[in-house]
């Protein structure tokens, strides 16, 4: 994890390159690794109207998750998530806009490191 200090927080006259800020990299926990080792680092940038704003990056494999209520976009990378109870996949490439909600049971499959900049 990078921390607010580290990752340049965004004050109202200031920009932070999403693509370019460097994340650390951890292990995806055993219970929610599927294949392929992945690994996940994020940024948290700052707060807007109580919501936190951030980076999140995933490299090649999968994993699942349960999801909190979340809007995202794609900024690089590929990868499919599909959805518990949703008969079609999500798949993801830069430019999508995506929302998840709370309670939402997940699984990544990601193909080329994604990374997305996110509000939760």
């Amino acid at each position: 994890m990078v921390s607010t200090a580290q990752a340049g927080q965004a004050a109202p006259t200031q920009a932070v390159n999403a693509a370019a800020l460097r994340l650390e990299h951890e292990a995806v926990p055993a219970e929610q690794s599927v294949a392929n080792s992945p690994t996940t680092g994020s940024a948290r940038l700052g707060e807007f109207k109580g919501l936190e704003v951030g980076v999140w990056e995933m490299s090649v494999g999968t994993m699942t998750d349960v999801e909190v209520d979340e809007v995202f976009v794609v900024i690089s990378g590929r990868a499919t998530v599909t959805i518990a109870g949703q008969d079609e996949p999500l798949n993801l490439v830069a430019g999508d806009v995506v929302t998840l909600r709370t309670g939402m049971e997940t699984e990544w499959t990601v193909t080329e490191t994604l990374r997305k900049v996110y509000l939760a």
